[in-house]
């Protein structure tokens, strides 16, 4: 059994570095292009001596990667582009000998046409300095920020910085809850520090605040200063300013006990959220709903998600992760993208004109008002979505 469960998972990852062709529908010459993914699959760690090392279990750290490859794998195998032949190759971003800088001096990556990449730290770095001096454009899959890039007009950031989460969470207050009591509720920390002056910039655009916002901070668990600023006659908007699972868990927690005492609360939290598992499985917040902000909504009940499904459970023998379907979702969209405009991919990012699961608005970014080429794309779409009783919907 253990020699099966071990090849199964080596076939599985080996297939997924295959080049892939899409051939043409009517015959005619195709235009061809290549496609480099990259995604952490911890070869190198996973495999000794051409050995499985992990028996009849799946190592964790090289799952997210793995989900993100099988995605993008059932896409190129079962949607044709018409007129043009795709040729892709995916890579392991934390391979030993064939790493992002190996794959960059050896040339190997000199002629692809766009590069995907689920990835970050240094390989994301590398990948997005190559794409800038090579004008290839870089689609950043799954990184939540620009990692510090700037200057890079090839750069595509699909899940958004906290900055643009702070200003989606802001123009649905704006235009929901203008009237309510707003308090930003944070605790000391670097990243807190981060979004208090995003919510400070974007409230006084000209010096003076359009909201008020009352801001406060606790270094402990104890908020009980919360409710001398809460107010009875209102509706309370409280957003959670902090990405600290523990602080989110105490906070929805001491909300959800005093909301009967007020007319209304509602608590918005920070995009990361949606993966501490408190916020799904703690009782104690039984019909209180929590929400954030997210660029990905998949209700799961489409065409595209029925196919994931079959050829998942068929291929896999499982049930596909949020991260097949983002990889499915994003391959599929940016290959149909630069097959329509392979000479300026990044001036058409929002005339694909088939929505798959997600809105996607890619918008350039300037940063320091910066004048000319811009800094990166970044998309601007963002979902909020309420977490209560388990379940996770969408509600605006």
């Amino acid at each position: 059994m253990q020699k099966l469960f071990s090849f199964f998972f080596f076939t599985l990852c080996i297939a997924c570095f295959l080049p892939k062709a899409e051939a043409q529908l009517d015959g005619s010459k195709p235009s061809a292009y290549r496609v480099a993914i990259f995604a952490p699959l911890y070869l190198d760690s996973v495999f000794a001596d051409g050995s499985y090392k992990y028996g009849r279990t799946f190592p964790k750290f090289a799952l997210q990667g793995l989900d993100f490859v099988q995605g993008a794998q059932i896409a190129l195998d079962s949607i044709p582009i018409p007129n043009s032949t795709i040729y892709t190759q995916v890579y392991d971003s934390k391979s030993y000998t064939q790493g992002v800088p190996e794959l960059i001096a050896s040339k190997a990556l000199d002629k692809v046409d766009l590069i995907i990449g689920a990835v970050k730290d240094q390989e994301y770095g590398q990948l997005a300095s190559f794409a800038s001096a090579k004008n290839i454009p870089f689609i950043s899959a799954v990184l939540p920020n620009d990692g510090g890039v700037t200057q890079n007009p090839f750069l595509v950031i699909i899940n958004p910085t906290l900055k643009a989460h702070c200003e989606a969470i802001y123009s649905y207050i704006l235009s929901n809850h203008s009237a309510d009591n707003i308090i930003l509720a944070s605790r000391p920390g670097s990243q807190e520090n981060v979004v208090q002056q995003n919510f400070k910039d974007i409230n006084t655009p000209d010096g003076k605040p359009l909201l008020k916002i009352t801001q406060l901070n606790f270094p402990s668990s104890d908020f009980s200063a919360l409710a001398a600023k809460m107010d009875s006659t209102k509706n309370n908007v409280i957003i959670g300013g902090s990405l600290t699972e523990s602080f989110a868990n105490d906070l929805a927690t001491y909300l959800q006990a005093v909301s009967k005492t007020y007319k209304k609360v509602m608590l918005i939290g920070m995009p990361n959220w949606d993966g501490f598992s408190n916020m799904q499985k703690n009782k104690t917040l039984a019909d209180f709903p929590v929400y954030y902000t997210s660029p990905f909504y998949n209700a799961k009940t489409d065409e595209h998600s029925k196919k994931i499904r079959d050829i998942y459970l068929s291929k896999y023998k499982g049930v596909p992760s949020d991260l097949t379907y983002k990889g499915y979702e994003i391959t599929l969209q940016g290959i149909k993208v630069l097959a329509r405009y392979p000479n300026d991919m990044t001036s058409h990012l929002n005339d694909y004109p088939y929505r798959i699961f997600s809105d996607f608005r890619f918008r350039p970014v300037f940063l320091n008002n910066r004048k000319g080429l811009p800094d990166y794309f970044e998309n601007k779409n963002l979902y909020l979505m309420r977490i209560m009783n388990g379940s996770i919907t969408r509600a605006w």
